[in-house]
């Protein structure tokens, strides 16, 4: 099936909220759908309205090709955010997610949208590498990287037909985020807030603090007790934070 780019296909509004003071775009991360992001939506409303982006090949898209190409994928997001932007419009990405969420600001910092912030969880900087290649590992390896990093009910995947359904989104995230390398150009003038867990195996305060150089503007670190997925055990104080940095900047 050809990928649409017709909004209503990739943004979820959990709780619409037309007169908010500023919208919240959230990237989930590889494997991950929009409605990772519902709690938070229902924390954040009615001051900001939440839109989470809903990725080709899973949940109500599951039909569709996923996109194992994290540049193409940046540039089919940017198209369709391109008309849901309009007034002040923050990001936030968690893993890869951040990376997207980044491409994403670049593209559309160019065609004239200026971001309140960009929030970047759970993922080192563009500028730094790790050659991880667990997207050409068979099925249960990548499916133990899953479930080491804890980031859902992992008792799910030893469903059959639930492992079938989501594992080609899921090889195809992967691809996408560890084949991904910063290419030099315009990066963001919006502030960028990096936040990561301290036992995070997928991202270090080192490779963290590089993403102030992609951003002509401030960069702030915040670091939680945890994992990869710290942001479960720590939503609200992640949410207060987002609340609070919109509530200043949209002023």
């Amino acid at each position: 099936m050809t990928t649409s780019l017709d909004a209503s296909q990739w943004v979820r509004r959990f709780h619409p909220a037309p007169s908010a003071a500023a919208r919240l775009v959230c990237f989930p991360h590889a494997g991950g759908a929009a409605s990772y992001f519902h709690p938070v939506s229902a924390a954040l409303a009615p001051a900001v309205e939440v839109l989470a982006v809903q990725y080709p090949g899973r949940q109500d898209r599951h039909t569709e090709a996923p996109v194992d190409d994290l540049f193409v994928l940046a540039d089919q997001v940017a198209d369709v955010l391109a008309g849901e932007t309009t007034g002040p419009v923050a990001f936030f990405g968690h893993s890869m997610g951040a990376s997207l969420a980044f491409e994403v600001a670049r593209r559309l910092e160019a065609r004239g949208t200026r971001l309140l912030a960009l929030f970047v969880s759970g993922r080192r900087a563009p500028s730094t590498v790790r050659d991880e290649r667990i997207h050409e590992k068979g099925d249960e390896a990548l499916l133990a990287e899953v479930k080491r990093l804890g980031g859902t009910d992992t008792s799910v995947l030893d469903d059959e037909d639930i492992r079938d359904m989501v594992l080609p989104a899921l090889r195809s995230d992967y691809k996408a985020a560890e084949l991904y390398h910063y290419r030099p150009g315009p990066d963001v003038s919006c502030p960028i807030v990096a936040l990561i867990g301290d036992s995070d195996p997928k991202v270090t305060e080192e490779e963290t603090r590089p993403w102030a150089e992609r951003t002509s503007g401030e960069f702030e670190l915040k670091t939680y007790p945890g994992g990869h997925f710290y942001l479960n055990d720590h939503a609200g104080a992640v949410t207060r934070l987002i609340g609070d940095r919109l509530a200043g900047l949209a002023r």
